[in-house]
């Protein structure tokens, strides 16, 4: 349902209602509520540990309590979404390959090598390849949401923003847990960990989590077919600490994930011609998809870090080493329906043109990191950073098509291989000017070349075999930020930053429907940043707020299926974007907190001549055509994927009951409407929700209880689509209840 003026006048009062209810408040605070205070907030943005009001980023921080929330249902990363101010994830691969959105940048690509404005950073190491970034969240101490360019410390890859994971590392003391959840559709949820000290120099800490659910949309053909939604996913770490020396530390990270399941379906004419919205009727938990019998997904991925901390007389020496390969095959039912209109017996539901039905794998993987940084104490009035850093990836790459009306024959393949090598060396400065103000700098250097082989050895239209000549691309860039920041009390600080990312290049060669490989030169964004952060009512109440604007210099841009099914690079010349974020916790009561995020982003795509694709299905494209492509003109359209409100809320309630504790919580997300692709259209439209969630439950002792509930309204929102030969739609999980018992040491 797209929202109305009503639903949105009244997340804004809600909004409001929360920031303003504190200080109301604070009116009434007793002697005894004056002590109570919310905890500090720690993350290592600048790759030193700080309070998160000192770091001049806008930034939100998701702790151990809240992922477990929002994951508790066994959702995968997509969990994130409208969580934090700026976020959107969306995928149409199911529970891998996540598309991050920050401030409206993104990609829609889905290509297995595609690149992304948003990296993942998982225990200091990128995780450049989009299946690499969908690994499970579980034992994770926090999750830090950096909006902006982050291209100094973290590299290219970064002009929209980063992800930073932190798993649970090794203690000095045993500590443990364990949680089982079971709920609708058979989804199980068991995750737990345990570690401690095994010695006085050794440490280990295990860590896992299972997901599972049985297919929930069922089959609606009247000769049979197979279900589909049902999910195996097993995920796992194990981290060793040794203290070598009295000053040299090393930690190793060994982890790997096996995913059996769990692919998008595909829901034919999902949406009706003129209009928005799931069409009349729709039931996303009925499949008519003829294929979805071949339809799979599986992953398996294995990964090692290794980071060693070498304590000089005045500075530290810090080395990383990554590891990770994975290797995935999808195989889809692409029209997600059943037949095709030329046959006699017709297709269903609605008009289905011919079949369509795909696969796209990673037959061989690797990613190797090195850096090495060296950096001085936290307390000094210089605080440096510098550092050396290179990456490599090789990857091999499967497309292929498929005879839906010959039992699934494959009728079509092709391959590409892709090697990246990056290289940088970077350095940042931080001063204490005077005892309130702050400043900060930083300069980073990038060489990366990029090499993609690609050939068609079958074509389903019948057209000759392909092998192009190698492509190459490459660039050398100086992304940057400089900062300050000023201590208005020992409670608030203001900051201003201004800085440059960068994405590298990108090649792409999906050739077993086109003829074309496609490249992307580098696009530069520029950032300016102006915040506040402040703590407020005695500690009881703090609140980020931050304002940006933003250019990106040849905004990358990839145009998706359509009439030609496959995906072709572009640069705009220019993209435009600018809005808010704010971020606020408190403690309302001893017994109730509460957390709030909202932002606004304003997106534009400038380039009065560009032109993109438009659907193959009868869709209604809004924006005018050019009449020698054939193309919409998109000069002036908002980014794809970019909702330009967001807007989230929680409260937690706990008190003391009957020799343990009695807790309840419930959180809610808004995003607003938005263009799944690059050309508007009234069909293809993300439209605007609500989605929320509720638990109940009990502990005492070590042990608790609880029952949940997620997208507790059963909320239908459309996630992505498919522009190809029908309306085709992917669509967010149902409601899921359940409960969920745990222990901890």
């Amino acid at each position: 349902m797209k929202p109305t003026r009503t639903w949105r006048a009244a997340m804004a009062s809600c909004c409001a209602i929360a920031i303003l209810a504190p200080f109301a408040l604070a009116q009434d605070a007793s002697t005894e509520d004056a002590a109570l205070k919310l905890k500090s907030v720690t993350v290592t943005a600048t790759k030193r540990e700080e309070n998160i009001k000192d770091v001049p980023v806008s930034l939100t921080s998701l702790d151990e309590s809240a992922l477990a929330t929002f994951g508790q249902a066994g959702e995968d990363i997509q969990f994130l979404t409208a969580r934090v101010p700026s976020l959107i994830i969306e995928t149409s691969y199911g529970r891998i390959f996540p598309r991050p959105y920050i401030r409206g940048l993104g990609n829609t690509d889905f290509d297995f090598n595609a690149s992304q404005p948003v990296s993942f950073i998982y225990d200091e190491i990128v995780y450049e390849n989009p299946v690499l970034k969908g690994f499970p969240v579980f034992d994770t101490a926090r999750v830090e949401v950096l909006r902006g360019p982050q291209g100094t410390l973290f590299g290219r890859n970064t002009p929209a923003g980063a992800l930073k994971f932190e798993s649970v590392k090794p203690g000095d003391e045993l500590d443990a847990y364990a949680r089982a959840s079971y709920g609708t559709f058979g989804t199980a949820n068991i995750e737990g960990a345990v570690g401690g000290p095994i010695s006085d120099r050794v440490s280990v800490r295990l860590a896992g989590v299972f997901q599972t659910r049985d297919d929930f949309i069922e089959t609606a053909l009247p000769t049979g077919g197979a279900d589909a939604g049902g999910y195996e996913d097993l995920a796992w770490r194990a981290q060793v600490k040794v203290d070598v020396t009295d000053n040299l530390t090393w930690l190793g990270n060994l982890h790997g994930r096996t995913l059996d399941g769990g692919q998008v379906s595909f829901q034919a004419n999902a949406f009706q011609t003129g209009q928005s919205g799931p069409r009349p009727g729709f039931d996303r938990e009925v499949n008519f998809a003829d294929a979805q019998i071949y339809s799979t997904l599986e992953t398996d991925a294995l990964g090692f870090t290794s980071r060693a901390d070498w304590e000089l007389s005045a500075a530290t020496l810090t080395y990383l080493f990554g590891y990770e390969t994975v290797e995935t095959f999808s195989r889809g039912d692409v029209d997600g329906g059943a037949g095709a209109a030329f046959l006699p017996t017709g297709s269903a539901p609605g008009v289905i043109p011919f079949p369509a039905e795909s696969a796209d794998g990673i037959d061989d993987h690797q990613q190797i990191t090195h850096e090495l940084r060296l950096s001085n104490g936290e307390d000094a009035a210089l605080r440096w950073t510098a550092g050396l850093y290179a990456f490599n990836e090789e990857i091999d790459i499967s497309s292929r098509s498929y005879n839906t009306l010959a039992g699934g024959a494959e009728n079509g393949t092709a391959f590409q291989t892709q090697e990246t090598d990056s290289i940088a060396v970077f350095g940042s400065l931080a001063y204490d000017l005077t005892d309130r103000l702050t400043g900060q700098v930083g300069l980073r250097y990038t060489d990366e070349s990029k090499d993609l082989t690609a050939r068609r050895t079958l074509s389903p239209f019948g057209a000759p075999n392909i092998n192009p000549p190698t492509v190459s691309v490459g660039d050398e860039q100086l992304s940057w930020d400089a900062s300050l920041t000023y201590a208005v009390d020992d409670n608030t600080n203001v900051y201003g930053r201004i800085a440059r990312g960068f994405r590298a290049p990108s090649i792409q060669g999906r050739l077993v429907f086109g003829d074309a490989i496609t490249t992307a030169d580098s696009e530069i964004l520029d950032s300016y940043e102006v915040g506040v952060k402040t703590t407020l009512l005695d500690g009881r109440l703090d609140t980020n707020l931050a304002a940006y604007t933003y250019t990106v210099e040849d905004l990358q841009l990839t145009a998706i299926g359509g009439a030609g099914n496959f995906n072709q690079l572009l640069n705009a010349e220019e993209g435009k974007g600018y809005g808010f974020e704010a971020d606020i916790r408190a403690l309302l009561t001893e017994s109730l907190a509460f957390s709030a995020g909202l932002s606004y982003n304003n997106t534009e795509i400038d380039d009065a001549g560009l032109t993109a694709g438009i659907c193959g299905s009868p869709c209604t494209v809004l924006n005018p055509i050019d009449p020698v492509t054939g193309g919409a003109l998109i000069d002036g359209n908002p980014f794809p994927q970019a909702p330009e409100w967001i807007a989230n809320f929680a409260f937690d309630y706990s008190r003391d009951w009957r020799g343990g504790e009695v807790f309840a919580s419930t959180d809610w997300s808004f995003r607003s409407d938005s263009n799944i692709f690059l050309y508007e259209s009234t069909e293809f439209t993300a439209e605007g929700r609500w989605e929320g969630g509720a638990a109940l439950g009990y502990r005492k002792g070590p042990w608790s209880a609880k029952a949940f509930v997620r997208n507790l309204t059963d909320e239908v929102g459309t996630v992505s689509a498919i522009d190809f030969n029908n309306l085709s739609g992917i669509f967010n999980q149902p409601r899921i209840y359940g409960i969920e018992l745990g222990w901890s040491l």
